[in-house]
């Protein structure tokens, strides 16, 4: 089940393809672009709705519907100018959040500077990775433990707050296992079960991996 939200991804290299795949694979709508038809053609086995356009190009996109998209990521780190073009016109038309990847801390500037919300420099980050973000809202440094078990910061949502670990049972509802809790500048390892979560409190989890979309949305 999808959380929603629609993404586009411009440009299908080993980590444009990555992130479209992970994304597409966990029920999220993906649009999935690039110049070269050969690309598109053998993508479309695994990211159902693939494009064949030039993403520089304002009438091209305009007709995709960038616009009504939510989360763009533009993955074209070897083409700078591409990307700042690309990255311009999701800009003017609206798109809520503008990811773009790049080669390194100069570009990064550049394209943060034209309007990308975040910047990714693969070398740092995985197409899987920023998928992996992507697909579940509210969590924050996702590290893998493994292929399988994956341990991230979660906030305390709002329905959560004044309420305790016993009473919310996460580990049965959402097969995930609290370790610690965060609030301000202390980790609390040893964690009281009966004390009330407040909204400034973070918690440390681990959750099998294929578990975790459970919490998305």
């Amino acid at each position: 089940m999808g959380s929603n939200k629609s993404y586009a991804v411009f440009g299908l290299g080993r980590y444009g393809t990555a992130v479209a795949k992970e994304l597409a694979e966990n029920g999220e709508e993906v649009l999935a672009v690039d110049m070269d038809s050969d690309i598109v053609n053998a993508a479309i086995a695994d990211i159902p709705y693939c494009r064949c356009a030039d993403v520089t190009d304002a009438e091209a996109i305009r007709q995709m519907g960038i616009a009504n998209v939510d989360v763009v990521i533009i993955a074209m780190a070897s083409n700078l100018e591409a990307s700042v073009m690309a990255t311009m016109l999701c800009r003017e038309m609206g798109v809520k959040t503008i990811i773009a990847k790049c080669s390194n801390e100069m570009n990064s500037r550049i394209l943060s500077k034209v309007g990308a919300d975040r910047v990714v420099i693969p070398e740092y980050e995985s197409g899987i990775r920023l998928a992996k973000k992507l697909l579940n809202f509210g969590f924050e440094d996702i590290m893998d433990l493994s292929k399988d078990v994956s341990m991230l910061e979660l906030e305390v949502r709002p329905e959560w707050e004044g309420k305790n670990l016993i009473e919310l049972n996460l580990r049965k509802k959402y097969s995930i296992n609290v370790v610690s809790v965060i609030q301000g500048n202390e980790v609390v390892v040893n964690i009281d079960p009966e004390k009330p979560l407040e909204r400034d409190m973070r918690l440390i989890i681990v959750a099998n991996t294929s578990k975790l979309k459970k919490l998305g949305g």
